[in-house]
């Protein structure tokens, strides 16, 4: 059985999951229009930034390729200054980082 650190990166990758199946088809325009689709797609990026401050920090060191720092920054962002997020900043992250972060988890994740 897998210990606790794979555990919490399978959710995180349940988590970028839904975020891709709610923006299937959608582009920017789409997205800064749907109050409802950014709120679902923020909550699961809250979700996800909790998720990493969950990892042990010996597990976080041996895998410097994933960005933890910006992960749980943008989760800290999100919840003390919501009225004030940068919406195109989160659909950039959506639209061009969340592939290859869930590429690196699904590689550590194989090991």
């Amino acid at each position: 059985m897998k210990n606790r650190n794979y555990i919490l990166i399978s959710k995180i990758i349940g988590y970028i999951d839904k975020i891709n199946d709610y923006s299937t088809n959608i582009d920017k325009s789409d997205f800064l229009n749907d109050s409802k689709l950014i709120e679902a797609c923020v909550f699961n990026l809250l979700q996800i930034g909790e998720l990493t401050s969950r990892l042990n920090e010996d597990f976080r060191s041996n895998h410097t390729e994933v960005p933890w720092q910006k992960i749980r920054g943008l989760r800290n962002r999100l919840v003390h200054d919501y009225e004030g997020v940068n919406l195109e900043l989160v659909w950039d992250i959506i639209d061009n980082d969340l592939n290859s972060l869930c590429n690196q988890l699904i590689s550590i994740n194989d090991i």
